[in-house]
């Protein structure tokens, strides 16, 4: 949680980045499930309490049990600055007078690593409104993790209040994940996939994980992994 609010101030340069390119007709937001983009599938509403996997948002144990290494995993090393992408097609308008929360399906979702230092990992989730339409967003995305063992690591809130906040068509709003940096020298856990549910919606996007392993429990309590809330990038063009 020390680290949040320096990570979140790095994702203002990388999302102004990520929306130039997409202005440029850099368009990766394509709905083809053949491609890299995540597919959607529908889920317990993510303004429960829980793990990002059935759609809530984000307050599950926020502990990772961590007792098995991942033995196929890579080495720790993040800050590639290599991005996930989803994406999905806008739909829904707000002809009745009322601006509605951003759906899922009309966001564009990306997952880079932003580690800055090796002593905790930051991944920063940017959700992009593609949806032709100006769209609310509010409070916490549901967040798990896949690790290659197949076990499923829910990742908590960091207990930052959230704020409501309206994206225009092509403006973006985004959040981050701490955890642990892996400097033991061991594999670790390697995370193979990220499952992110935008707040108070019920479908869910998977994306690759960007950034390195986690590292294997040492015994005096579990990996803390935590999640900060949704905040609109307030410099991100539209466009």
């Amino acid at each position: 949680m020390k680290h949040t609010r320096k990570a979140v101030a790095a994702v203002i340069g990388l999302v102004a980045t990520l929306s130039l390119t997409a202005c440029n007709g850099d368009d990766n937001a394509s709905a083809d499930t053949s491609t890299t983009s995540p597919a959607a599938s529908a889920d317990k509403g993510s303004d429960d309490k829980g793990s990002g996997t059935g759609g809530t948002t984000g307050g599950g144990s926020g502990e990772a049990s961590t007792g098995g290494e991942g033995s196929s995993g890579g080495e720790g090393s993040t800050g590639g600055g290599e991005a996930a992408q989803g994406t999905a097609a806008g739909t829904g308008d707000n002809s009745d007078g009322k601006i509605d929360i951003c759906r899922t399906d009309e966001l564009e979702v990306n997952a880079t690593d932003n580690t800055t230092d090796k002593t905790e990992g930051v991944v920063t989730v940017v959700f992009k409104n593609g949806g032709g339409r100006d769209c609310s967003i509010n409070g916490y995305a549901g967040v798990d993790l896949t690790a290659s063992t197949g076990d499923t690591l829910s990742v908590d809130r960091n207990g930052e209040a959230p704020h409501p906040d309206i994206l225009k068509d092509g403006e973006s709003a985004a959040f981050n994940i701490t955890f642990p940096y892996n400097n033991t020298g061991g594999s670790g856990i390697r995370i193979t996939n990220l499952v992110v549910t935008p707040p108070n919606e019920t479908k869910h996007v998977t994306l690759d994980w960007p950034a390195g392993t986690l590292p294997v429990s040492d015994g005096e309590g579990a990996v803390k992994l935590e999640i900060s809330p949704v905040g609109k990038v307030s410099d991100s063009p539209a466009g």
